[in-house]
């Protein structure tokens, strides 16, 4: 492996638009943000080092042995985030990228393609929340509140306005220039001799030091530094991948793992395999949130291999080889058990552990993952055993740390005690007195349970503790009983409440106690409504108040702003005796 005279950034980028450089399947997805790209481009013009690049020469004789992805060319966040693979039938030889992929493609991104990323604060649902942007340089000066020397920035198209403070300049315009002199040109032209604004001469050199600056970087200076590796050995080229890609910023366990499934697997592509799975699941339900680690250790533990720890060595070729003959059962068994858990109420944003669905996966392989097992009546004390479990593990985060310390004696539970329902007694005969413990006590339901507040995933899991007959195939809201938005000083004086109270009113609006679940409909019904007003309209009987409070755990009493902290009081009260009845 020899060191190279230095290429132009011009030159390669020519060659990545060719297909002349690709990415082996080795190699991860692109993962930096557009902030992260403006400052690379801010160091190329202040000459900071870049670090060297590695690449892998491979030959036409042997182009067509591995799969290879094209550089990613327009970056969308949600709709284009995966590379492509690329045929390279015919191909007269290829340059892998093995270390410096991020780096070339952000440079790529600047100069040839696209970057969309969610506006602030802007809804996902919205169809312009995620905008089309090309890197531009502002030519007339340096960027406000910035470490940085040059103002690069990612614009819109229809947002790219210039003014007396600004021009900005399509950097990958620069690729067009292809004498000194068209550097001067341009800013004589648009610039130094504008109709429409009276620049500077200030601004004028700041413009024409920038634009030659970024003309010499791209299109004459020998930027690229790298190294080249000749050799044909998969094994050899993996091991170096390690090797380069251990330090700094490290690639992810399944990066790496993957990277092994994507040279072992005979019959299938694992890179496109997994993340066409991953992105399949969190397309479920409400959504979730499982990623490329999360695939590789479930199938660790769903093939029975006897070591689940995530190191090269159980990534050889006879475990791999297990895997992929398992790999139908093992996408059917985490499907089945994430929509298992979609029909509890639970989503990306309220699951706090990813490795809780992985003893439900295995649960419901080893009894065959019946196609009907969420709908059907017949098993419904079964999956009450697996809510349970699920909160109370959930709840009492017995997956943090070390999950394998879980997840194995789990699996030999579950592998054991599968003939007739969810081993959760076995379970927690097995961690009782660990601090992997599901079982709870009197002081956790006080101390821990009964402070949740508004917002807390820990606070869903213990509200569903708490209205077990919910069929959450419907759509439930966390619903504040006395309503938030009143809970201002200016309304809750109006209401009598005096000024010593209004911090203890307004401090507790958000306790679990003032929260209940509610259906959606019933919820945006509700609105900021006063909960007296909405009780009393909503529930006209004695009877329906009578059946709202017991489902609801609520206090007896007239709902009024004034009776407010004894509510509060008294349903904690009642709260308390529930949870301590499931979980004493």
């Amino acid at each position: 492996m020899a060191y190279q005279t230095p290429l132009t950034i011009a030159k390669v980028i020519k060659d990545i638009s060719s297909n002349r450089y690709v990415l082996p399947s080795i190699q991860r997805e692109y993962v930096w943000d557009a902030e992260q790209i403006e400052t690379l481009f801010d160091s190329l013009m202040r000459e900071y080092p870049i670090g060297t690049f590695l690449f892998w020469q491979i030959n036409k004789e042997h182009v067509t042995d591995y799969d290879f992805y094209a550089f990613m060319k327009n970056y969308h966040e949600v709709k284009n985030k995966h590379n492509e693979k690329v045929d390279l039938k015919g191909s007269d030889g290829v340059i892998a990228v093995l270390d410096g992929q991020q780096r070339l493609t952000s440079i790529y991104l600047g100069l040839k393609g696209t970057y969309a990323y969610k506006r602030k604060y802007a809804s996902r649902t919205n169809p312009n929340a995620y905008p089309t942007r090309k890197l531009y340089l502002n030519l007339l000066g340096k960027p406000k509140n910035s470490n940085n020397k040059y103002n690069f920035k990612f614009l819109p198209e229809n947002e790219v306005e210039n003014d007396q403070d600004n021009y900005w300049f399509e950097v990958g315009k620069i690729l067009d220039m292809t004498e000194d002199g068209d550097v001067s040109l341009y800013v004589n032209d648009n610039i130094s001799f504008s109709e429409d604004f009276s620049y500077t001469k200030e601004q004028s050199r700041f413009a024409i030091n920038a634009l030659s600056k970024l003309y010499n970087i791209i299109n004459k200076a020998g930027t690229i530094s790298y190294y080249k590796e000749d050799s044909t050995e998969l094994d050899k080229v993996l091991n170096i991948f390690i090797r380069v890609n251990s330090g700094g910023t490290k690639l992810s366990y399944s990066d790496l793992l993957l990277s092994i499934a994507s040279a072992q697997w005979d019959n299938h592509d694992a890179r496109e395999e997994i993340i066409d799975f991953v992105n399949e699941v969190n397309e479920m339900g409400d959504g979730f949130r499982i990623n490329k680690d999360f695939v590789l250790k479930s199938a660790l533990v769903l093939s029975d291999l006897s070591d689940i720890a995530f190191k090269v060595d159980n990534f050889n070729k006879k475990n791999m080889e297990d895997i992929e003959s398992k790999w139908k059962i093992i996408k059917k068994s985490i499907r089945q058990a994430v929509l298992l858990v979609s029909s509890f109420g639970y989503s990306g944003e309220t699951l706090s552990s990813n490795n809780a669905l992985i003893p439900i996966a295995y649960y419901l392989m080893i009894i065959g993952n019946p196609d009907n097992f969420i709908d059907s009546g017949n098993n419904r004390s079964d999956k009450e055993k697996i809510k349970k479990w699920l909160i109370s593990s959930l709840l009492k985060k017995v997956f943090s740390g070390q999950p394998d310390n879980v997840l194995r004696p789990i699996r030999e539970i579950i592998k054991e005690n599968s003939n007739n329902e969810f081993p959760i007694e076995k379970i927690q005969e097995r961690f009782k007195g660990t601090n992997k413990s599901i079982l709870f006590t009197e002081d956790d339901i006080n101390e821990f349970l009964l402070n949740l507040r508004y917002g807390k995933s820990d606070t869903l899991s213990t509200l569903m503790l708490l209205y077990p007959s919910l069929d959450f195939n419907n759509k439930f809201h966390i619903d504040h009983i006395y309503p938030k938005s009143k809970f201002k000083r200016s309304y809750l004086k109006k209401q009598g409440v005096s000024e010593n109270k209004l911090d203890e009113y307004i401090n507790s609006v958000n306790d679990i106690t003032n929260l209940q679940l509610l259906a959606a409909q019933l919820n945006e019904e509700k609105l900021d409504t006063d909960f007296d007003k909405w009780f009393n309209s909503h529930q006209p009987t004695e009877d329906g108040k009578f059946n709202y409070r017991n489902i609801n755990y609520l206090p007896n009493m007239e709902y009024t702003y004034e009776n407010y902290p004894k509510f509060i009081e008294e349903r904690r009260e009642l709260l308390k005796n529930k949870l301590c009845q499931i979980l004493l």
